[in-house]
C-alpha cells in the first residue's frame, strides 16, 4: 500500500509558509522580512481562581506580533484548544489583515486554555477579570497599547468585564472605554459590531461577483443572487454571514454544519427558522424539511457554488480537498485550508478567497468603535437631522417639478438620515471593496502568483514594510 502523505497542521508553521510564499516575490531586505514575519513578544500568564473552596489553575497568553502601528489589536479566545503556537499564528494573521484593510493597528491575540461550557457565568466573569488584571499588571492592555476584542468562546459580555476591570485599575481615565472593543452598545460599543465579521464576509463575496469575467472563468454564469452556498459553522460569524447572504443578496443556503452534524436541503434552508430551531433544541439536527447528516464536515463536500468554512482551522486538508465541489472557497474562519489542500484546489481551478482579507470585517468595525470611544461621540449624531432635512427638501423639489407623488419606498430612502448602523455598514462595505480591488489587482498583474492568498500577503507585506521604513528602522 502507498504510504499516506501527512500534513503539518501547526497553524504557526502554516502562516510562516504562506508568508514565505509571498516574500519570494519581493525584493525587500531579509532582515526587514524577518522583522515583519516574526512575533515580537509573547506573554505567558499562569493564574489561579478560587471557586468556593476550590482553586482552579489557568494558563493564558497574549502575543504581540507587530508594533509597526499602535495600538495592537486582536481577539481574546477562550478554548481548551488554545496553545502558544496558535495564539502566535493568529496574532500574525491579525497584523496582515489590519494592513490589508488599512486599519492602523499592529497584530495581537490573547487566549486562555479552558472550555467555556464547563464554567458558570459567574465563574467565567472571575476568570475574565483575573486574566485582564494579569494583562494590566504587565502593561499589555490599554487604549494606546493593546485593544482586545471578542473571539472564539468570548462575546460582548466578556468584553464588558474587561472594560470594567480596566476602568477599576485606572479610575478617571477619560479614554478607558477604548481599552477594548466588541462591548455592549450600552457600555460604549458600536451598532452592528456583533454581525461585523459575517457581514464583512458577505461584502467580500459580493465584491468577487462584481467581476463577471472572473466568475465566468470559474464556471459560474450567474450573479450572487441564486448562488448555492454551504456553510460550515453556525456560530456568530456563520449565522450572520448566512442570514445576510440570504436576506439581502437572495443566496440559497443549501447546507449548514455545526459540531454535532450537518443539515442539507437542495431547495435552501430558512436561516431565521434554523436559528430558532437551534435556540429551542440546542442543535441544528432534525430541522424540519432538511436532511440531517451525522458528519459535521459533510458541508465541506456538498454540491454547491460557494463553500464558506466558518468554524475552526485545518478543516480543508489533503483528506478531503479533492472532494470539494464548490468553485469558490470563502474563508470566514482563520486558517481553515492547509497549504497542501489549497494547492489541490488551485489545480482544480477553485478560487480560495483568503481569511486575511475575508474575515477582516470584525477588526474593521472594532476600529470604528475604538475611534468612537476616543471621540466620545456616537457616529451620526450630529448629521442625522441635517441629512433628513436635505432629503425632505430634495423630495419636495422633485415632486413639485415632476408634478407627481414619489413612491413611498423611494421617499423613505431619500429622507432617511444616516444613523450609526448605516454608517458602520457603509464604512465596512467600502473598506472590503477597496481591499479586494487591491488584492485582485496584484493577483491579475503577477502572472507567477497563482493564489489569491499570496496576492493578499503581498499587499500586506508591502504596506508593513513601508511603515517600518517611515519609522526609520530600516533605510
Amino acid at each position: 500500500m502507498p504510504k499516506k502523505v501527512t500534513e503539518d497542521l501547526n497553524l504557526n508553521t502554516i502562516v510562516s509558509y504562506q508568508f514565505e510564499e509571498a516574500a519570494r516575490f519581493l525584493k525587500e531586505p531579509r532582515g526587514l522580512l524577518d522583522q515583519i514575519k516574526e512575533c515580537n513578544n509573547v506573554l505567558l500568564v499562569n493564574f489561579p481562581v478560587k471557586f468556593g473552596n476550590r482553586y482552579t489553575y489557568f494558563r493564558g497568553w497574549l502575543a504581540e506580533h507587530s508594533h509597526h502601528r499602535k495600538p495592537l489589536k486582536g481577539g481574546i479566545r477562550f478554548s481548551e484548544l488554545v496553545t502558544q503556537d496558535e495564539i502566535t499564528a493568529l496574532a500574525g494573521l491579525m497584523t496582515y489583515k489590519c494592513a490589508i484593510v488599512d486599519v492602523p493597528f499592529g497584530g495581537s491575540k490573547g487566549g486562555v486554555c479552558l472550555n467555556p461550557r464547563s464554567f458558570s457565568e459567574q465563574e467565567l466573569e472571575r476568570i475574565t477579570r483575573r486574566y485582564t488584571a494579569e494583562l494590566i499588571r504587565k502593561n499589555a492592555i490599554g487604549p494606546g497599547v493593546n485593544v482586545p476584542a471578542p473571539d472564539m468562546g468570548t462575546s460582548e459580555r466578556e468584553m464588558a468585564w474587561v472594560f470594567d476591570t480596566y476602568d477599576a485599575f485606572h479610575p478617571g481615565g477619560i479614554d478607558n472605554a477604548a481599552c477594548v472593543t466588541g462591548k455592549p452598545v450600552s457600555q460604549g460599543g458600536i451598532a452592528r459590531r456583533r454581525e461585523a465579521t459575517g457581514r464583512g464576509v458577505a461584502y467580500g463575496l459580493k465584491q468577487v461577483f462584481e467581476h463577471p469575467e472572473d466568475i465566468k472563468a470559474l464556471g459560474l454564469n450567474h450573479a450572487l443572487a441564486g448562488t448555492r452556498i454551504s456553510i460550515q459553522g453556525f456560530g456568530n460569524v456563520g449565522y450572520h454571514c448566512a442570514r445576510i447572504l440570504q436576506e439581502e443578496h437572495d443566496c440559497r443556503i443549501v447546507s449548514v454544519a455545526e459540531w454535532d452534524g450537518t443539515v442539507f436541503s437542495s431547495e435552501g434552508l430558512d436561516i431565521a427558522k434554523l436559528k430558532r430551531h437551534r435556540d429551542r433544541s440546542g442543535s441544528i439536527r432534525n430541522f424540519p424539511g432538511a436532511t440531517t447528516l451525522d458528519d459535521p464536515k459533510a458541508a465541506l463536500t456538498i454540491d454547491c457554488d460557494v463553500l464558506i468554512p466558518a468554524a475552526l482551522e485545518n478543516q480543508i486538508t489533503l483528506d478531503n480537498a479533492r472532494q470539494i465541489k464548490a468553485r469558490i472557497v470563502a474563508e470566514a474562519a482563520n486558517g481553515p485550508t492547509t497549504p497542501q489542500a489549497e494547492a489541490i484546489l488551485t489545480e482544480k481551478g477553485v478560487l480560495v478567497i483568503p481569511d486575511i482579507f475575508l474575515n477582516a470585517g470584525g477588526v474593521t468595525v472594532s476600529y470604528f468603535e475604538w475611534g468612537k470611544n476616543l471621540a466620545h461621540m456616537r457616529f451620526g449624531r450630529m448629521q442625522y437631522r441635517l441629512d433628513e432635512l436635505r432629503g425632505r427638501s430634495l423630495v419636495g423639489y422633485l415632486e413639485k417639478e415632476l408634478g407627481t407623488k414619489m413612491p413611498e419606498h423611494a421617499r423613505r430612502i431619500l429622507i432617511h438620515g444616516a444613523n450609526e448602523a448605516d454608517l458602520v455598514r457603509s464604512g465596512l462595505e467600502q473598506t472590503m471593496a477597496n481591499a479586494y480591488e487591491q488584492i485582485r489587482d496584484v493577483f491579475k498583474r503577477h502572472r507567477k502568483v497563482k493564489q489569491m492568498r499570496t496576492a493578499a500577503y503581498l499587499v500586506a507585506i508591502k504596506k508593513i514594510a513601508l511603515s517600518y521604513r517611515k519609522l526609520g528602522i530600516f533605510p
